[in-house]
């Protein structure tokens, strides 16, 4: 059995209804609604082979049918028309971003806020990986005695701050030396590079101040940098669930918040999907727990060549055209506005 163009109409307004309204759409309120030029019991006929074609499912509960996990992708492939997103809310997001973009989390956490006001679903972003991100400088900061907060900041815009004891005390001038070497040793290495380096000897090798304090410095600091290496998740709007038909059932609320809670293992999910924009419709997903929904990613660019991952997960029943719109104009902002912000460093 083929689709026909009769059926492909009857199909999107199906889908478009359900995804708007969720409420299983039977043949008369759809003769009703649109003007297709055939009889309610055509209509029915119709629909009853897109049901053996597997394109959708008639709940119990209902007379009337839903778009199954198939229908779905067939929308999202060939049926569904580009959003265009109101000019209005395109600045907005643009300026949004714009603001503090010195610092790599902060804009990303950012996105992922913009990402669930606008499509009020669940966000979430995930930061570059750092192995190849360079080291732009050092710091040492008092804060007593006996207490100092190693900064370090990236090329990125990444940015650690992490607080040290020290078993002596030291001075402001010990700290700045110690900044300015460290600094002068690690600028422009990768992360990943400086782990493999003999710090120790570098150090004594550049001044004596090192020997004093690299019995303490040594461990925080390769610790520091081994944490940065590792990708950050940043989740929003889980409680947008709760506005959602679809998790009115306090068991499947509860289901999903329970997913998205295994941060490591969500994330695993996220590193392990492609680059550009890639939807996962139901049984598309290969994870058991996530065969009940739908999920959207896209990735931006740090530098060029640092790649993270912007995107939503929710029901099934989603705008589709929608979320998607918004997701790759805030990517490519997101890319746009690091991209800015280099030129304008490098400039300077």
């Amino acid at each position: 059995m083929e689709l026909s163009e009769r059926k492909l109409r009857i199909l999107q307004a199906i889908v478009r209804d359900f995804i708007r309204f969720a409420e299983p759409i039977g043949s008369r309120t759809l003769s009703r609604k649109y003007d297709m030029g055939i009889s309610p019991a055509t209509i029915r006929n119709e629909m009853s082979d897109l049901e053996e074609m597997g394109f959708l499912t008639h709940p119990h509960t209902s007379a009337g049918r839903v778009p199954s996990d198939k229908a779905y992708r067939l929308y999202v492939n060939e049926l569904m028309k580009k959003y265009e997103i109101p000019e209005e809310e395109k600045q907005i997001i643009a300026e949004k971003l714009r603001k503090n973009v010195s610092e790599l989390e902060k804009t990303i956490k950012h996105a992922a806020s913009l990402l669930s006001e606008f499509t009020n679903l669940t966000s979430f972003a995930l930061t570059p990986n750092q192995e190849s991100n360079k080291l732009q400088y050092i710091k040492f900061i008092s804060v007593d005695e006996h207490t100092v907060v190693l900064m370090i900041v990236t090329e990125s815009g990444k940015v650690t701050n992490t607080a040290i004891k020290l078993k002596s005390p030291c001075t402001e001038e010990n700290l700045a030396l110690l900044s300015k070497v460290m600094t002068y040793n690690y600028r422009g290495r990768t992360l990943s590079d400086i782990l493999t380096l003999d710090i120790i000897e570098k150090f004594e090798s550049d001044v004596e101040v090192m020997n004093r304090l690299m019995e303490t410095i040594r461990p925080n600091f390769i610790n520091t940098l081994e944490n940065m290496l590792d990708v950050e998740l940043y989740l929003d709007g889980l409680t947008n669930i709760f506005s959602i038909p679809e998790y009115n059932d306090i068991e499947k609320a509860k289901e999903f918040l329970d997913m998205i809670n295994q941060k490591e293992h969500f994330t695993d999910v996220l590193i392990n999907r492609d680059e550009g924009v890639i939807i996962t419709i139901g049984n598309e997903n290969k994870v058991d727990v996530m065969r009940d929904y739908s999920l959207i990613t896209a990735t931006y660019h740090v530098q060029g060549k640092l790649v993270g991952k912007l995107g939503v997960i929710g029901p099934t029943r989603m705008k589709y055209d929608q979320v998607t719109s918004i997701i790759e104009y805030i990517t490519d902002n997101l890319s746009h506005t690091f991209k800015i912000t280099e030129g304008d460093e490098e400039d300077e």
